[in-house]
């Protein structure tokens, strides 16, 4: 028994949250406030539009959406739109079933299948969204009206699916306007004869917020098709921005919960940064890569020193990384020339109000009294951790530290050098070490 794509999606749901399971798996953050929106208009099943900033999640809502479809579902064999075997609406296959009946030839099609997605951009035409005629096909003899003649675009063979449309407003508004039918009559028009084809579509777009784009905008009466307009934001709870990065985040060596804690409050810091233009806002991304990156760079000081332990990324590798992430944020023109200044200092206030989190009321004169004593301790992005221990020795309180850090009794040395720079570090912040940065190289402990 066959089911519209709006019904399959409803029921589907329907069934999740019935029985408890996470009907959007992957997504982080948006428990409270997008996703109850989102349910109530797939149970509505009205087409609909997410709004938001760059990197708020707005294509992985979207690809998540497809995940309600059913695992499996039939189609006639050799259909372009993919007809549903029970009600055929193409012309071919409608002859097809006339003719053989009950013999018509039938394929599966997984879920994954049933998703098409398009990045809008100017030069898209009508014809890669709706149709146009093929000339191949009047040249073999066929009528400019025989339907047959039709080349069918992205949204016809999206039908009995899920179509998502990133970026609309880069669309032109005449391109636009030959969505019109699709959402509301759900028809297509090719080339000057209409062709009656009762299409099965899901459409979901996506749209940065018209305030601060100048690229475009989506026209009144197509945002009047839709049914539903969703708004994302980025996430405000730290642990949430922590569980983001760790889970999108390919890492090439062990960065521990303690560095993507700085990034996610280094991201935070960004966000409500004066220095940063806010309308283009910070992408999720940019915690994303910089934990890549500081993941590479312990796998190179690795190399480079021939340590033979699992690399361990430590807090000297984010100065390291973070110039290179530049480009992902927009400055506010004042600014201009003090970009990096403004980061590593951003960078500070991340760094001490995790240190001040994770460490508050520890006891650390064990680490003071090494320096009060005229010690010093050398550290980089190329010092192995072997190196920056035996320059430390033993210190008293080093394995509440690490109990702190979310580490246990069998710590290996590139997980104590990661403690013990972080330390270090932000005892240096809160005033109680001197610390000074010669050829890339840090000296803690300096007058």
């Amino acid at each position: 028994m066959s089911r519209r794509t709006k019904a399959e999606l409803r029921e589907n749901l329907l069934e999740r949250l019935r029985s408890g399971r996470t009907a959007f798996p992957g997504i982080v953050g948006f428990d409270e406030t997008v996703l109850p929106e989102l349910e109530s208009a797939v149970l509505a099943g009205h087409d609909l539009v997410i709004l938001g900033e760059r990197g708020q999640g707005k294509t992985r809502l979207m690809r998540t959406l497809a995940g309600l479809l059913d695992e499996w579902s039939p189609l006639v064999a050799g259909c372009e739109i993919h007809d549903d075997p029970f009600a055929p609406v193409c012309v071919r296959c409608r002859s097809l079933a006339a003719e053989v009946g009950d013999d018509l030839p039938v394929n599966w099609r997984h879920r994954e299948e049933r998703y098409t997605e398009k990045l809008a951009t100017p030069d898209t035409s009508v014809g890669d969204l709706i149709g146009d005629v093929d000339p191949v096909k009047v040249a073999q003899g066929r009528t400019l009206g025989d339907p047959e003649t039709v080349h069918y675009g992205l949204v016809p063979r999206a039908n009995r699916g899920v179509f998502g449309l990133n970026e609309l407003p880069d669309l032109a508004e005449r391109i636009q306007v030959a969505l019109f039918n699709v959402l509301e009559e759900r028809d297509i028009q090719v080339r000057g004869y209409s062709l009656r084809l009762p299409l099965d579509v899901f459409m979901i777009a996506t749209a940065n917020p018209e305030d601060y784009t100048n690229r475009g905008r989506i026209i009144t009466p197509l945002k009047d098709r839709f049914g539903a307009e969703l708004r994302t934001h980025y996430l405000t709870d730290l642990a949430d921005e922590v569980t983001l990065i760790r889970q999108e985040a390919q890492l090439v060596s062990e960065v521990d919960d303690h560095l993507l804690e700085i990034l996610a409050r280094l991201v935070r810091n960004l966000r409500e940064s004066s220095s940063v233009d806010q309308r283009s806002g910070i992408s999720a991304r940019f915690g994303i890569a910089a934990a890549e990156g500081v993941a590479a760079s312990a796998l190179r000081r690795a190399a480079r020193t021939r340590d033979h332990e699992t690399a361990v990324a430590r807090t000297c590798d984010l100065a390291v990384v973070l110039p290179t992430l530049l480009g992902k944020i927009e400055f506010e023109m004042g600014e201009e020339g003090r970009e990096r200044a403004v980061l590593d200092h951003l960078l500070r206030l991340a760094v001490a109000a995790t240190f001040r989190d994770r460490l508050s009321g520890l006891d650390l004169s064990g680490f003071t009294n090494v320096f009060a004593q005229g010690g010093v301790v050398e550290t980089g992005d190329l010092v192995a951790a072997s190196d920056l221990l035996a320059q430390l020795g033993a210190v008293p309180g080093l394995y509440k530290v690490l109990s702190r850090l979310g580490y246990d009794d069998a710590a290996g040395r590139g997980q104590m050098a990661a403690a013990v720079e972080f330390t270090l570090e932000g005892l240096y912040l809160t005033r109680r070490l001197e610390k000074e940065t010669v050829d890339g190289r840090t000296i803690y402990g300096a007058a």
